[in-house]
């Protein structure tokens, strides 16, 4: 009897296997619907909608870009984790560590439901202050430090990468400053005006300012120099810590329960498409910056990210919603 179910459970396996391999080989066969829980023209849709252009091209197939914004991304994160785990609805999103630690409610599991499958790049954020407010990271460190609480700083809302990142700057270099979070491009006004001393924004939604003289850089919040922003120091080389550096990058997803070989295809269309020189333009041009990964490497990172979020809103004493 036992070797009938041994058999049985070996012949089963065998099948399953033979159906993931012909399912992987087959994929995409019908339009695939890329779920962006952000409005369009931000970082994570840019991105999205750059590489899955590239994508269709090579795999012969749709791509869909759906933006389903609200509820801090839950409900488009939510689809992506419900959705039939067959590769044909996928998840890209910039902000799904943060809005793990922010939200104590989410709808799915963010470390158990998906499954990381490849980053599209990293988009740094920027220091940003306005013209003639200060000149170096030193300079505004020091005003923030000397009379504390008195600096503010701008966001497009609570949870944003510009908050966390703002945060991360505050708790690494021993500051407090005052969130002022606004709703679309408000916070571009009163920071140019000098209403608002600082911002921390992604570098795609303030490099067209910084390059027109009226937004001033003052660091990179990277490892390393944006090649978009060449010479703009990074926090490290402007005298922080590197703990100062909030990485806010791009990341696709898949539900958790799909075929790894699905995962393992996909994972190598977009790295084909991120290696043409034309999506590399395209990418840089908006301010995103390579930031290769293997399938396995990002599913090391995104944990240890997701870790990194929470201790974050833990020190620097960020209420949870």
């Amino acid at each position: 009897m036992n070797t009938i179910l041994r058999r049985f459970a070996l012949g089963a396996a065998l099948l399953f296997a033979a159906l993931t391999s012909a399912s992987a080989k087959d994929w995409p066969s019908r339009t695939v619907t890329v779920v962006v829980p952000v409005p369009a023209g931000v970082a994570s849709d840019i991105v999205a909608r750059v590489v899955f252009e590239q994508v269709g091209k090579q795999v012969g197939q749709t791509f869909i870009i759906e933006n389903r914004p609200g509820a801090g991304g839950s409900i488009g994160g939510n689809a992506v984790a419900k959705a039939t785990p067959d590769g044909h609805t996928i998840l890209v999103w910039g902000s799904i560590a943060a809005a793990n630690a922010l939200y104590t409610k989410l709808p799915y599991d963010t470390l158990n439901d998906f499954t990381p499958v490849a980053v599209f790049g990293q988009t740094p954020l920027v220091v940003v202050t306005g013209a003639g407010h200060y000149k170096t990271l030193a300079e505004l460190v020091s005003a923030a430090k000397a009379d504390p609480g008195k600096l503010n700083y701008a966001t497009v809302g609570v949870g944003s990468a510009a908050h966390f990142g703002a945060e991360q700057l505050a708790w690494s270099a021993g500051f407090s400053a005052q969130h002022i979070p606004f709703k679309g491009g408000e916070w571009l006004t009163e920071v140019l005006a000098g209403r608002l001393d600082f911002a921390v924004p992604p570098v795609t939604s303030a490099i067209s300012l910084i390059r027109d003289g009226k937004l001033v850089p003052l660091a990179i919040s990277s490892s390393m120099r944006s090649p978009s922003l060449p010479t703009v120091p990074t926090m490290v080389e402007a005298g922080l810590k590197a703990d100062a550096v909030y990485p806010f990058y791009t990341g696709a997803y898949l539900p958790a329960k799909t075929p790894h070989a699905i995962a393992e295809k996909l994972h190598a269309e977009i790295m084909k498409a991120l290696a043409l020189p034309s999506v590399q333009e395209r990418l840089t041009a908006v301010g995103v910056d390579p930031m290769p990964m293997t399938l396995a490497e990002f599913g090391a990172f995104f944990k240890k990210d997701v870790a990194n979020n929470l201790e974050l809103v833990k020190v620097a004493k960020i209420p949870t919603q």
